[in-house]
Formats: C-alpha cells, structure tokens, sequence
C-alpha cells in the first residue's frame, strides 16, 4: 500500500494537445498501432484469465487453480462507505478497475501514484470486453480518505492512490464515472517484460518513427516490428515525444495490451505445457486482485476473448491546461456522464457507438 503521508508529485507533465475525439475506440483489427507490492499497474488480467480459461477445464483449471492459490489478495473496498457508492444499474454486467504504476519507469519520481486507470467493463452477453483509459491527471474531486489527512478537494484522480490506497481510488472513481466497481486488478507494468518474452514477443504497428528518450535510446521505425519484453515495455512508456502527451502513452499501452492477447491466443501457449507454465509464473508474479475475484469463473466467462472484440476508449475530456503549478487534464463532465451512463446500463451498442468517428 502506498504510503498516505506521501503526496502526489506535481511536477507539470509535458504539455499535451486538446482530445477532440475522446472517447476514442480502436477498431478490432488485428494487432495494432524485486515485485514491489502496491506499487503495479494492471492491465493485463483480463489476458491472463481469459488465456487460461481458453483451455477449458482440463489443463487450463489446474493451471489457474495454482494461480488463485498463490496470487497476492488486496482489500480493495475496506472503509468504501457503501451509502455512498453507485448502486448496481445492469445485473450480470461486471466493472474493474485496473489500475497501478509502473515502479521502474525511468521518469517515475514515486512509486504512490497510480500511473494507468482504466475501466474494464464486461457485459452481460461476456462477447466483448471495453477497456476505458482514464487519464491519470485528470482533475476531479477527490474524497475525504479514511484518515482524515487527505482529500475532500479537487486534485489530480492519481491523487486518490497516494492518499489512501485502493479504496480511495474506487471511491473516487466510482464518484467520478457513476459506475459502480465490482473488482480491483493490480499489474506491476514492468512485469509485462517477463510476460511478453514468455509468448515469444509481440508485434506493434508504430504509429511514426521515433527514438526512446530512455538508455540505450532505441529507435523505433513507423511500422509493424516483432519486439521482445523490454522493448515494448519501453514503447508503451514513450510520451514526451509525442504532441498529446500522455494520451500517446495511453495508446502504445494499449497496443501492448491487444498484442498480448492476440499472441498468446496464436502461438501455441495453451498448448505447449512448457510455455503455459512460463506465462503462469510471469503473470502471477506481476498481478495481484481483489479478495472477492475468482479467476475461476472470469476464466470461464472470458474464455472466448480475442483482440477482436477488446475495444479500447478514452474518459472524454476537454484538454489539458494547468491549476496552479499542475498540468491537469480536464474532463468533458456533459459527455463523461452520457458516455459513463451507458457503462453503468450496459449499453455496448452505445459504448461502441460513441467511440467511432
């Protein structure tokens, strides 16, 4: 857990262009362009249940009932006042918060700041998953956290993890987006090194040429390119290179994502004991979930998810700007409620719908 003394580094970001478009969804096209516990990032449980449920309930189970029996449990919702949480809108639908910070990123001054938020929202029907990014300096309110110190005020979301852990951070989401958070996943980023190499690499679609502000500098060229574990865990960390910022990071992130994915369900992992059991160890070293989380049944419900019907989106926001010595990110509050609303319906179609240009 993050320690709540420690306040959120206000170091202003490199300044970031206005998101027309948000929220934004990449259209399902083939791959595109020491743990230190508390301190991860996750966005990458989806993958690893939805992979090992693939193999039904012969090898597969076993392989992720050694996973349920090792995975580090957090108390995700200790102190969450229940009077003020949003109350369950679409029955059978299920909302996690995938969140953490990648603790050996070069330019990550704390370990305490939750670097990637998302929303992963899985319907009904379980035929699709929308994963939505929720920039890290967006400025909302944050509550009051369980000791009194903190909160109460409007700060950067990412505040929230460094105040008072992952409660906080579902109190302050869930009053953000309206949609009520049935679990918690946690990755440590750096761990996807270790997962990408365990499936052989992936392959990334850059968007442009450019070079790594991070040793030994790596250049990347616009283009699909095979890239092994550290050097897509360097990719998806690149932003200052880019006009938007953080939301380019964002996108490289979740290329990784979609690349994982549609990988390992191609290259023989279910199949091959040896490699599974690679991906097994990598994957539960890394994620840590919730105590009420059974991989068990997410298995099960994600076994038929592909890159093809993982869509990804964008918080809508109004830009960026500053409050203060803080580069923020500003939330588009009409939009956020629509887009948010069909979220907590379970709406897909409109999901969907609002992300396409």
């Amino acid at each position: 857990m993050p320690d709540p003394q420690q306040t959120v580094d206000s170091e202003p970001d490199a300044p970031t262009a206005p998101s027309e478009v948000e929220p934004t969804a990449e259209e399902p096209t083939n791959p595109a362009p020491g743990r230190r516990r508390g301190r991860r990032i996750a966005l990458i449980v989806l993958l690893v249940v939805a992979l090992l449920g693939a193999g039904g309930v012969g090898g597969g189970y076993f392989y992720l009932r050694s996973v349920d029996s090792r995975i580090e449990r957090v108390d995700a919702f200790q102190g969450v006042p229940q009077e003020a949480r949003p109350p369950v809108a679409a029955k059978g639908a299920m909302n996690i918060m995938i969140l953490g910070s990648d603790s050996r990123d070069p330019d990550n001054t704390t370990g305490s700041r939750s670097d990637t938020i998302i929303v992963a929202h899985l319907p009904k029907d379980r035929k699709s998953a929308e994963l939505i990014s929720i920039p890290r300096d967006t400025w909302v309110h944050v509550p009051r956290s369980k000791d009194g110190q903190h909160g109460d005020r409007d700060a950067k979301i990412n505040a929230a993890y460094a105040w008072g852990g992952v409660p906080l951070m579902v109190q302050t989401v869930e009053q953000f987006t309206g949609v009520r958070i049935d679990h918690v996943a946690i990755i440590d980023f750096a761990g996807f090194k270790d997962i990408i190499d365990a499936i052989g690499g992936i392959d990334i679609d850059a968007e442009r040429e450019f070079t790594s502000i991070h040793p030994p500098f790596r250049k990347f060229a616009k283009g699909v390119q095979h890239m092994d574990g550290e050097t897509a865990l360097d990719y998806s960390r690149q932003r200052k290179q880019f006009a938007d910022g953080d939301f380019a990071r964002i996108r490289h992130q979740q290329q990784v994502i979609r690349a994982i994915l549609d990988r390992a369900a191609s290259g023989g992992i279910l199949t091959t004991p040896g490699k599974l059991n690679d991906f097994v160890k990598a994957s539960s070293a890394a994620v840590s979930v919730d105590k009420g989380m059974s991989l068990l049944d997410m298995a099960a419900d994600l076994r038929n998810l592909r890159g093809g019907n993982l869509f990804f989106f964008t918080s809508p926001t109004k830009g960026t700007g500053r409050v203060g010595t803080e580069s923020v990110v500003f939330p588009d509050p009409a939009r956020v409620r629509t887009f948010f609303d069909a979220v907590r319906r379970d709406a897909v179609k409109e999901i969907v719908g609002s992300g396409q240009r």
